[in-house]
């Protein structure tokens, strides 16, 4: 008798726990939902789609790909298989943990059994406490217990015969993608991105060993966007391309870069966690008590929200990162962090717009780790950045792109300029480049202006 293997966050074949679970003969299953697709932008679906035709053609065109409610689509195939358990890596967020008790629930008044194997993450979400036997609220005491649970090695496979079903192509992705765009984006450009990264295991691999070719620099290279030292791991850990389980056996070590990589991935398992305990996090203050600072809103709000995810603001640092992630589907997390400052603190915006946009366009899309990157930037957060702290665009220009090359590598009107002119302050707007639409002290003040009254709010 099949079972059913639900691919989800994991479309992989190596160190696959649910796979290894599943047994000898599988039909291997991904379900386009329209309720969760009409929210991912057109990049993330079409490199979404690609991830899936690479993973079809490892197991010899036998992917099984249905569009519809997954309540519905899972026991289905099920039934037509005759399988008599269906198999999944666990899921975290919110709707995803609703969705999977429906599933199973649907499965059992059918005579059927459910079985969720496996984390996406080396150490499972909402299992990790403090002395207190609370989850943690900040990083520092999270990765201090995280690091004593590692050491788990990657899972070995055995043989799979994978069972033919009818489907559709992985194309269906794209054609339901993006149907609830959110208003206030007005005209922004709706498109793929026309350079999205390689999709897949192969491609994965390749990556992952291009990046252990170049680890050794990590650790005082990866603030540089000018520099091509980040791992560009991030979309293949997003779908599950890549387990970090792997990426941990292949790279870790003692040195300071491998520190420094391991300290990035827990991150991304300390902001799971924290969504697992806090799902209301998704879409509002972390800290309740910074829920109050006043954000601009209305028609003129919106025009400058579009100006920013444009890329033109004429500050030169954060439009090379906009125009990056409209051209790529990526941007440098430093970039991320600089963007997301001149948002919500120069322009005075809801981080839950720029939080939006980022998910549109990103094929790394995670909704843990944007969603909580935007609340520490925003002071909202966990280990939130303090209020007062606000990138200067011009300043972190001059220290992580000191000769403009990341600038002009993005922002064409700056491509012939020997120093890209914001990183000289006061000098001259440079002709067909925007002038700068704000001025920084002022709006610098005013932000600090406005944090302060809710961390002080006047009595009523």
């Amino acid at each position: 008798m099949p079972s059913v293997l639900w691919f989800r966050r994991d479309l992989r074949l190596a160190d696959h726990p649910a796979l290894a679970a599943s047994g000898h003969d599988v039909v291997g299953l991904f379900v386009i939902d329209p309720s969760l697709i009409g929210e991912v932008g057109p990049s993330r679906a079409q490199y979404l789609a690609a991830t899936l035709e690479s993973l079809n053609a490892s197991i010899g065109g036998r992917l099984v790909v249905r569009v519809g409610d997954p309540v519905a689509i899972v026991p289905q195939v099920a039934r037509e298989a005759g399988a008599a358990t269906v198999y999944a890596t666990m899921e975290y967020t919110p709707r995803g943990r609703d969705r999977d008790d429906r599933v199973a629930n649907r499965l059992s008044a059918d005579g059927r059994s459910w079985c969720a194997v496996g984390s996406p993450y080396v150490v499972e979400p909402a299992t990790t406490y403090g002395a207190s036997g609370q989850p943690y609220r900040v990083f520092s005491g999270f990765r201090r217990a995280w690091l004593s649970r590692l050491g788990e090695p990657p899972i070995s496979l055995g043989e799979v015969n994978w069972v033919a079903l009818d489907g559709v192509g992985a194309s269906a992705l794209v054609a339901e993608a993006g149907r609830r765009r959110p208003h206030f984006f007005g005209d922004l450009p709706d498109g793929p991105s026309l350079h999205l990264p390689g999709a897949g295991e192969p491609a994965a691999a390749v990556a992952l060993e291009r990046f252990a070719s170049r680890l050794e620099r990590y650790d005082v290279e990866r603030d540089r966007p000018d520099l091509d030292a980040t791992s560009r791991l991030s979309a293949f850990l997003r779908f599950g391309v890549l387990h970090p389980r792997t990426v941990l056996a292949r790279l870790d070590g003692p040195s300071a870069a491998a520190a420094k990589l391991r300290d990035e991935l827990c991150w991304r398992e300390f902001y799971a966690d924290v969504l697992a305990h806090h799902p209301s996090s998704a879409w509002r203050a972390f800290r309740p008590s910074m829920a109050s600072v006043r954000v601009d809103r209305g028609p003129r709000a919106e025009e400058r929200f579009r100006t920013w995810a444009r890329g033109e603001t004429g500050f030169p640092v954060v439009d090379a990162g906009m125009r990056q992630l409209l051209a790529e589907g990526w941007m440098h997390n430093r970039v991320r962090m600089n963007t997301a400052s001149f948002l919500v603190k120069h322009l005075h915006l809801d981080w839950r717009w720029g939080a939006k946009w980022f998910l549109w366009r990103l094929v790394d899309g995670d909704l843990a780790s944007n969603q909580h990157g935007w609340q520490w930037v925003a002071g909202t957060g966990t280990d939130a950045a303090p209020f007062f702290r606000i990138f200067n665009p011009t300043r972190q220009a001059e220290r992580f792109d000191p000769h403009g090359d990341y600038v002009r590598r993005y922002v064409a009107e700056l491509a012939d300029v020997a120093v890209p002119h914001c990183l000289r302050p006061g000098a001259a707007p440079m002709s067909g480049y925007p002038a700068p639409m704000i001025d920084l002290a002022n709006e610098r003040t005013e932000a600090l202006a406005r944090y302060a009254a809710a961390v002080h709010p006047s009595p009523t």
